[in-house]
């Protein structure tokens, strides 16, 4: 493992510098219009303050599809169009803030990143950071990108023992039930080899397969969001005994904007039911959209909006 490292740190010598980027502070989180990455400074210093919001980190080889997943997510592009996307190369910091629950910062890193730059704080980045999303590209050999994925986490996990690890297997949607457990079943296997053959068993990775395609994108955001969000026991608590108390099969509490569900009661999530529920939601929005109460008024629903599935008895 050691000479993997040492290969990708030589190759990254080479990588070109990275540019750094921040959004303005009015920017919107889930402005329609669109979001370019242009130069400026970042202010590293920001993850030492205590009221720093949660820190979600992108981060994985180029062409992995990180900017697509946020667009997808947090700025309703259609999939269709994040092929026309340019690859990072910078570093683009986002604030996303649609509720009082759904508040955090996303960092989309370039795929050239070089951790060995004397440049480049690492410490200072990943010492405010709630969780770092890892993207392997399926389709391509991912050889290459278990080993960065080893580097990235050890080089974080060093700084800060709290970070939540999470590898998103993504671009799924061309593979076949077979092939895409295969392939979850061979990254888990080598990716935790990897950290045993370095003597950093404790840490644990989380491993799902996405697909801007279709919805296993926002319920994977779902659950890295779910972890940063410290309620979360509370609001489990309070649906278990709404639906208790209801003739209702299953309830989530959606952010209405993302469509991320910031919690749910304890019974398994169907994925037919959350799809189901993302699309009512669209419906609903496109309908508060066309029959709003008029300009000065919100047309949409307040952000953080419970949903529910009702099973009638007759």
């Amino acid at each position: 493992m050691s000479r993997k490292t040492d290969r990708l740190a030589a190759e990254d010598e080479d990588s070109p510098a990275v540019d750094y980027w921040d959004e303005e502070d009015d920017l919107e989180a889930f402005s329609d219009a669109e979001l370019g990455c242009e130069d400026g400074g970042l202010g590293f210093s920001d993850s030492l303050n205590p009221e720093v919001k949660p820190r979600i980190l992108l981060m994985g080889l180029r062409r992995s599809g990180k900017s697509s997943i946020q667009k997808v997510v947090f700025h309703k592009m259609s999939p269709s169009e994040t092929l026309f996307l340019e690859s990072t190369n910078k570093i683009c910091r986002e604030d996303v803030s649609s509720s009082s629950f759904v508040s955090f910062q996303i960092w989309d890193f370039p795929g050239q990143i070089d951790f060995f730059d004397p440049t480049f704080d690492y410490e200072m980045i990943f010492r405010g950071t709630g969780a770092l999303i890892f993207v392997i590209d399926s389709q391509d050999d991912y050889v290459e990108a278990v080993s960065r994925l080893h580097l990235t986490v050890t080089r974080a996990y060093k700084v800060n023992t709290n970070i939540n690890f999470e590898v998103f297997i993504h671009k799924v949607d061309g593979l076949s039930d077979d092939h895409k457990i295969q392939k979850q079943r061979d990254i888990h296997r080598r990716a935790n080899d990897d950290l045993v053959d370095a003597g950093l068993q404790s840490i644990n990775l989380s491993f799902y397969l996405t697909s801007i395609y279709d919805h296993s994108i926002f319920e994977a955001f779902s659950k890295v969001v779910q972890k940063l969000i410290p309620q979360l026991p509370t609001l489990e608590n309070l649906l278990n005994i709404f639906i208790s108390n209801s003739c209702i099969e299953k309830a989530f509490l959606f952010d209405v904007l993302s469509k991320i569900y910031i919690a749910t009661d304890s019974s398994p999530v169907d994925m037919s039911t959350y799809e189901l529920c993302c699309d009512m939601i669209d419906v609903v929005i496109d309908i508060s959209c066309i029959y709003g109460w008029g300009s000065d008024s919100p047309s949409l629903p307040s952000p953080a909006t419970p949903l529910t599935i009702h099973r009638y008895v007759g």
